[in-house]
């Protein structure tokens, strides 16, 4: 914006002068204000920093992976101790950990071993990481969500 441009209260007559004079646009800032506040600003150049801002302030967020790890009610050691390694490496890298015991058929009859399973992984697991959700039954899947500790 120009220096000879005094910042000020003006009539919407004279602001809309100035800015023709100065060859940029007069843009509207707060309409519920009374009397309403308005800017003096090259537009287009407003919108492209609005966007950049943007763009970075996206860029920051924290985006949230979530890892799988998927169980049977009758896993054996070796099995578990596998994937269990998997984990480890999930939750060091920053990602949230879903790890669910899927019940096929009959194997429903199961559900305190799948239980017992994913309780086992979190208490294996309390270093790397702190449990966000219990075990819980949704249809044939029992799910627990763990989710990595900050560094």
């Amino acid at each position: 914006m120009g220096d000879n441009v005094e910042v000020g209260i003006y009539p919407i007559q004279k602001a809309q002068a100035l800015a023709s004079e100065l060859e940029l646009d007069l843009v509207e800032i707060s309409p519920n204000a009374a009397p309403p506040v308005c800017k003096i600003i090259d537009y287009k150049k407003f919108v492209y920093e609005q966007k950049k801002r943007e763009k970075i302030m996206k860029a920051k967020a924290s985006k949230v992976i979530i890892k799988e790890i998927r169980f049977g009610p009758n896993t054996d050691d070796h099995d578990y101790e596998f994937k269990k390694k998997h984990a480890e490496k999930f939750l060091k890298e920053g990602a949230k950990l879903k790890a669910y015991v899927f019940f096929k058929g009959r194997s429903i009859i199961y559900k305190d071993k799948g239980e017992i399973l994913l309780l086992k992984l979190a208490q294996e697991l309390e270093e790397l990481g702190k449990v966000e959700q219990l075990p819980r039954l949704e249809g044939k899947r029992m799910t627990m969500f763990i989710a990595p500790k900050k560094k």
